[in-house]
C-alpha cells in the first residue's frame, strides 16, 4: 500500500513539475499576474468611490454605517467578479490538457511510462488550474483591505473564497472531462464553455421556469410540473453561492438574500429571519380556538442571520463533480487501463489487452 502511494505521488510530481515549468517559464505568467492585480485594485477602488459618493449624496448619518457599507459593498463587488473571472479561465487552462498532448503525439508515450492513468489526469488537472489558484490567493491581501472599512469579517472572507476554490476545481474538471473526450482543442475547448452554461445558466433557467410553470393552474402547476422546484438545480450555479455568503454580510437584510431566498429551501422574509412563533414549553398543546389561553408559552425569536445553508451544498456537488470527472476521463485517457472488475473484485485490463 506505501508503495503505491509512493509511486502514485511520484507520478504526480513528475507529470505536475513537467507542467508547471511549461506554463510558468519566461515572464508572460508574472506580467499577466501583475496586470491582473493592478485592474482588480483599480476596480476595487473605482467601486469604493462610487461608494462613498453615493453615501455622500445622502442623508447625513452614521460615519461607522457608512464606512461598513462602503467595506461590504467593496467585498461584494471584488467577490463577484473573481466569481466571473474563475468561471471564464479555469475551463480554458483545462480545456487542452489532454487534446493538446493527442494533438502533439507524445500522449501515447506519456501512457507507456511507469506513470499511472490516474496520475496523469489528476497532475493535469492540478498543474492548469495552479495558476488559477495563484491568481485567486493573490487577491487576499487585496479583499483584506475591506477590513480597514469595516463590515466584513475574517470568516466571510474564508467562506468566499472556500467557494472560489471549489469552483475552479469543477469547472476545470469539466474542461478536463472534454479534453479527454475529444481529440481537438478547439472543439474541446466549445463543448466546454456549453457544458459550462449548461450546469450553471443552463440549470438556473430551469429553476425558474419550473417554478413559472407551477404557479399556472391555480397553483397546481402545468402537466407534471408542479410544487416548488429542486433547490439542486442550482447548486452548480456559484452566482448564487457567493449570495449566500453576501446575505450573511448583509446581516440577513438585502437584495442578496432575497435572491437566495428564491432558490433555498429556508424560510426567509424580504431577507430577514424567520418571523416569530410560539411554541409551548412542558405544557398542553395550544387550542387553535382559545389562543390567549395557552399556559407556559414562550414566544420564540430566532434571532441572528440565516446562514451557511446554501454554499456548502454548492462546494459539495462541485467537488462531488469534480471526482466524477476526473474517473471518466482516467477512463477515456488509456483505453488499455480502462477499470473492469473481474470475478474476484480485482482490476483487469480490457479485451485485447494481454493480462
Amino acid at each position: 500500500m506505501t508503495k503505491r502511494f509512493a509511486d502514485a505521488f511520484a507520478g504526480l510530481s513528475a507529470v505536475g513539475a513537467k507542467e508547471l515549468r511549461g506554463r510558468m517559464r519566461g515572464r508572460r505568467a508574472f506580467v499577466i499576474l501583475t496586470v491582473y492585480l493592478v485592474l482588480l485594485a483599480a476596480f476595487a477602488w473605482m467601486m469604493e468611490l462610487i461608494l462613498e459618493q453615493r453615501f455622500g449624496r445622502g442623508l447625513a448619518g452614521s460615519a461607522t454605517y457608512a464606512s461598513a457599507s462602503i467595506g461590504r459593498g467593496v467585498f461584494t463587488a471584488l467577490m463577484m467578479l473573481e466569481t466571473l473571472l474563475v468561471a471564464a479561465l479555469a475551463p480554458a487552462f483545462t480545456a487542452g490538457a489532454i487534446s493538446l498532448e493527442r494533438e502533439k503525439q507524445t500522449l501515447d508515450m506519456l501512457v507507456t511510462t511507469p506513470i499511472s492513468s490516474a496520475s496523469i489526469v489528476v497532475a493535469k488537472l492540478f498543474s492548469a488550474l495552479t495558476y488559477v489558484f495563484i491568481l485567486i490567493f493573490a487577491s487576499i491581501p487585496l479583499t483584506a483591505l475591506v477590513f480597514v472599512f469595516g463590515g466584513v469579517a475574517p470568516d466571510d472572507v474564508v467562506r468566499a473564497y472556500l467557494v472560489l476554490l471549489a469552483t475552479a476545481i469543477g469547472l476545470g474538471a469539466v474542461g478536463l472531462f472534454f479534453s479527454a473526450l475529444m481529440r481537438r482543442t478547439q472543439a474541446a475547448t466549445i463543448a466546454t464553455y456549453f457544458g459550462v452554461l449548461f450546469v450553471t445558466l443552463g440549470a438556473y433557467f430551469m429553476f425558474f421556469f419550473w417554478d413559472e410553470m407551477s404557479k399556472s393552474g391555480n397553483g397546481r402547476g402545468i402537466g407534471p410540473i408542479h410544487g416548488r422546484p429542486p433547490e439542486a438545480l442550482v447548486w452548480l450555479n456559484p452566482y448564487f453561492a457567493q449570495a449566500d455568503i453576501m446575505c450573511a454580510v448583509e446581516d440577513g437584510f438585502g437584495e442578496w438574500c432575497s435572491r437566495v431566498a428564491f432558490v433555498a429551501e429556508r424560510q426567509v422574509f424580504g431577507g430577514a429571519a424567520p418571523l416569530p412563533t410560539e411554541a409551548p414549553v412542558g405544557g398542553p398543546a395550544i387550542d387553535p380556538a382559545f389562543p390567549d389561553f395557552a399556559p407556559d408559552v414562550e414566544v420564540v425569536q430566532p434571532f441572528g442571520v440565516v446562514r451557511d445553508s446554501f454554499w456548502p451544498k454548492s462546494v459539495v456537488a462541485w467537488l462531488a463533480l469534480a471526482v466524477v470527472l476526473v474517473v471518466a476521463s482516467v477512463q477515456l485517457v488509456s483505453p488499455t487501463r480502462r477499470w473492469r472488475l473481474g470475478r474476484r473484485g480485482r482490476a483487469r485490463p480490457s479485451r485485447g489487452v494481454a493480462a
